[in-house]
């Protein structure tokens, strides 16, 4: 039996739809649901202690993010996630976060960015391991939070918000990749490119900040799509 992600059953009917959908895609990602195997709305209900209503609407974002296909009052299958799929993920991510950055680097409220660039930093000064693994994904959280809501386009910001929690779970499997490994390189790598964000915004300079942006996103190409080399065809019920 495959070991899945728990998720607490104590949050507001919005929470439940997120958390099933972020420990949904956390197991696929991580190989524990693999291509073919079925989501069954009552099974999953009774897994994350939720009724079903949360559950159908979790499918129903999960399939608007191409990782699940619905079958009619029958659950869900898991469609296979390739490194294809990764690489195109990135690339929309890529466009997204570049126009936002560009944006965010007119109106970027400077003290909030003298903050993320602080909390970089200092993620960047500390003894590599998994609390600063974790402090490094909170600053990512803060930075590209920061840019979203700074970007001046509500549409933009939309699909950003629309987006992120599968951003953010490709991101965190990837992360598990490096702790199981014990290889925390990256830490620094992304600290570096994340303070040349911060020093376009703060500079105002929106060519930098594009420019910084897209170094950062590329460079994250490589560890995204080492998240699908886990993943099997082998098709089971859930």
């Amino acid at each position: 039996m495959p070991k899945l992600v728990p998720v607490e059953a104590a949050f507001d009917h919005g929470l439940r739809r997120q958390s099933v959908v972020r420990a949904v895609l956390t197991d696929i990602f991580h190989g524990h649901l693999r291509a073919g195997q079925r989501l069954v709305t009552e099974s999953l209900a009774t897994r994350f202690g939720v009724s079903h209503t949360p559950v159908r609407e979790a499918l129903i974002e999960l399939r608007g993010l191409g990782v699940v296909d619905l079958l009619p009052n029958r659950g869900g299958v898991v469609r296979e996630v390739t490194r294809q799929n990764v690489k195109e993920v990135c690339q929309v991510r890529k466009v997204l976060e570049c126009e936002a950055v560009r944006g965010a680097a007119r109106s970027a409220d400077p003290d909030r960015v003298a903050a993320v660039a602080a909390e970089v930093r200092a993620v960047a000064a500390s003894p590599a391991g998994p609390e600063t693994v974790a402090r490094a994904r909170e600053a990512d959280n803060h930075l590209h939070d920061l840019i979203r809501e700074a970007c001046g386009n509500r549409f933009l910001a939309a699909e950003l918000e629309r987006l992120r929690t599968l951003f953010r779970t490709f991101r965190d499997v990837t992360w598990d990749l490096e702790v199981a490994r014990r290889d925390f390189h990256r830490i620094a790598i992304e600290a570096a490119e994340h303070l040349a964000i911060t020093d376009a915004l703060r500079a105002r300079d929106a060519r930098a900040a594009v420019a910084a942006m897209t170094a950062h996103m590329r460079s994250g190409v490589m560890y995204w799509t080492q998240v699908t080399a886990n993943l099997t065809r082998l098709p089971r019920e859930v």
